[in-house]
């Protein structure tokens, strides 16, 4: 079995789990929480960085991060997510601008978790949030079609939106209309979405 190390509110390891059900490969996993945050945590000699999502392989070696881990999953399952040509590296990018938002959003609440409220940099938490809103501005220009099966880059920014919605209360939807209506049809046509839906 492989071993995936995660949280279920990691917008990363979701992406992880979505591709994994995406590509048949779900009932190889072993999902295993991690704590990133307790200094004795196994986590942290199978990834030095001790960050998630990791995933332990069958021999005990380990791959991080999420892009390095779908990239082998779709390796796995035959290549399905990643399409060949110039067609990958739309997705590359787009899975990029995807995972930056995510990452974004995820260093603002970050802020808000470990850091005393009197000790908050106002600046740096807009810094954070402008490229939460660039980004989004330049999907809602120009929201990507995807084919009857998603590819990585629809999987990441999937993720990276429901990630905002639970942790930023779905403020966004007010302004991307064209994203939240992407976003609708996404999790209508793709059951793996809603599969991996944190509920905690």
């Amino acid at each position: 079995m492989l071993v995936l190390r995660s949280s279920p509110a990691s917008p990363f390891g979701r992406k992880v789990k979505m591709a994994a059900l995406e590509l048949g490969l779900m009932e190889r996993i072993e999902i295993v929480a991690a704590d990133t945050n307790d200094p004795s945590e196994p986590l942290r000699r199978q990834n030095p960085l001790g960050k998630i999502p990791t995933l332990v392989l069958e021999d005990g070696t380990t791959l991080f991060d999420s892009r390095v881990i779908v990239e082998y999953l779709d390796h796995l399952a035959g290549g399905k997510i990643f399409p060949a040509g110039e067609a990958r590296f739309a997705q590359l990018r787009l899975q990029a601008l995807a995972d930056g938002i995510a990452d974004a959003a995820l260093l603002q609440v970050y802020e808000g978790r470990f850091r005393p409220e009197e000790g908050r940099n106002a600046t740096w938490l807009a810094h954070q949030a402008g490229k939460v809103t660039r980004g989004l501005e330049a999907l809602e220009a120009a929201p990507p079609a995807f084919p009857d099966r998603p590819r990585i880059g629809e999987i990441a920014l999937a993720c990276a939106l429901g990630y905002l919605d639970l942790r930023f209360e779905g403020k966004w939807r007010a302004d991307f209309p064209k994203l939240v209506a992407w976003l609708d049809d996404f999790a209508a046509r793709v059951p793996a979405f809603e599969a991996t839906r944190f509920k905690g």
